[in-house]
């Protein structure tokens, strides 16, 4: 899953815009490189992010949508937590909503999935971006975001969201001092229980400066390779990044170990 964002803002990339030229750009070197889905957003989640109005994440989104949907053939997932943007990019062309707030914050957004058969992420977050740090205490994170998971996709399946359409995300870095995220990482294998497919999100993110040091974001692809092998050797099934010609090749790695472990 490759990031494409569009946002004036974003923590990973040295110049951020929300020009839909540039999207699409990206969306087809994504594509080029051996991305499978591209992930698109207008809303930055950033530790400390200001939230943005539905009107203004949904006029970024629209002029990169046409653009990307008209010109690659890769499904396209939409980042946003709110109903009101959902629906108008599954207008647009996209089959698959990422909801990083797991449900809990917009009550309508599953009735939108539901309704338009699209996919749903659902990923483990507390709080908001603005004060997620606050809600960063646990006493075992894996089994809290499994247990925390489950109620999430419980409430997608009381909204009508058919189970086999559900994706799981553990939330790296939402709500998780480092110690957290790399625990998590971990023990990814725990949430093989909830039965469904597991996406990872470790691409740049804060929590890898634990190890690398004060490295910027931009800096920081050698480290979320470590990430991606880690995840899908503790059976991740999708990764999301920034750099995707450098992780399809550890990805590819990686699948063949697991392949090796599943003859033995």
């Amino acid at each position: 899953m490759a990031v494409i964002n569009v946002t004036p803002d974003s923590f990973a990339e040295d110049s951020p815009s929300i020009d839909p030229a540039r999207a699409l750009d990206l969306a087809q070197a994504a594509e080029a490189q051996g991305a499978d889905i591209l992930d698109v957003g207008a809303e930055s989640t950033r530790p400390g992010a200001p939230a943005v109005e539905a009107d203004e994440e949904a006029g970024r989104l629209r002029p990169a949508l046409r653009a990307i949907a008209a010109r690659t053939r890769l499904p396209i997932s939409i980042d946003t937590t709110k109903a009101a943007v959902a629906r108008v990019a599954l207008d647009e062309g996209a089959a698959i909503v990422n909801d990083i707030s797991g449900l809990r914050y917009d009550p309508g957004l599953g009735q939108v999935v539901a309704a338009a058969g699209a996919g749903l992420v659902l990923m483990h977050m507390r709080g908001t971006p603005r004060d997620m740090y606050r809600e960063s205490s646990y006493r075992d994170v894996a089994a809290e975001v499994r247990d925390e998971l489950a109620e999430s996709l419980a409430a997608a399946e009381l909204a009508g969201v058919a189970r086999e359409a559900i994706i799981i995300d553990p939330g790296l870095g939402f709500a998780k001092r480092a110690e957290h995220s790399y625990e998590a990482l971990a023990r990814l294998a725990e949430l093989a229980v909830l039965d469904r497919p597991i996406l990872v999100g470790s691409s740049r993110k804060s929590f890898l400066a634990r190890a690398l040091g004060d490295a910027p974001p931009g800096d920081r692809d050698w480290g979320t390779a470590a990430t991606v092998a880690a995840a899908i050797l503790e059976g991740a099934h999708i990764v999301r990044v920034h750099s995707v010609g450098r992780m399809v090749q550890v990805a590819r790695v990686a699948d063949e170990i697991v392949k090796v472990r599943g003859r033995q």
